[in-house]
């Protein structure tokens, strides 16, 4: 058994800290169906309770989260065991312990979160939103939280600026009225 080498679930939490796409992709490949593959993520946890989209957006793994979330039947919400926090908690956390300089870029982590469908309503163990979490001084992310869980709220029926229809951060799912 010793021989066998690492096992998909440790390939891909590997994948997820190194923000590695060729190794996501390979195990990913290994597997085959849609099915069997978000069963894995679905599943797959490290010893502390982190699902595989818990360690990528912690880790700021952009690539391989944008993988990931391409994925059919993917949950984009899962809790963590420790503090019950999303995914969109981790990235904000992720985004704080950047350089000020570096917020930017770390936002887009949160924006892709947002864009797959993540709930920015979702309250931690402390009843925390990620909102709540994020460094006062980064109002950029705080702008970009506010407005998402506005949008869901709203139901998508938000109005921009221009006075253009925003379907909000996933977007419409048809096109039927």
């Amino acid at each position: 058994m010793a021989d066998e080498g690492a096992s998909p679930r440790e390939i891909l939490l590997e994948a997820c800290r190194r923000n590695n796409t060729a190794l996501l992709t390979d195990v990913l490949t290994t597997l085959k169906s849609p099915e069997k593959i978000a069963e894995l993520l679905n599943k797959a946890t490290d010893g502390v309770g982190n699902y595989c989209l818990h360690v990528a957006a912690g880790y700021g793994s952009y690539e391989v989260l944008d993988i990931l979330l391409d994925q059919e039947g993917l949950e984009v919400d899962p809790e963590d065991r420790l503090e019950r926090d999303s995914p969109l908690h981790k990235a904000v956390r992720f985004v704080n312990g950047l350089p000020k300089e570096e917020w930017e870029a770390g936002a887009s982590i949160v924006e892709l979160l947002l864009d797959a469908g993540a709930d920015p309503r979702i309250r931690n163990k402390a009843k925390l939103k990620p909102y709540e979490l994020v460094d006062p001084r980064n109002t950029e992310l705080r702008s970009l939280l506010q407005k998402a869980e506005f949008a869901v709220m709203a139901g998508g029926d938000v109005v921009d600026a221009d006075g253009e229809e925003d379907d909000g951060p996933t977007g419409s799912a048809s096109d039927s009225e």
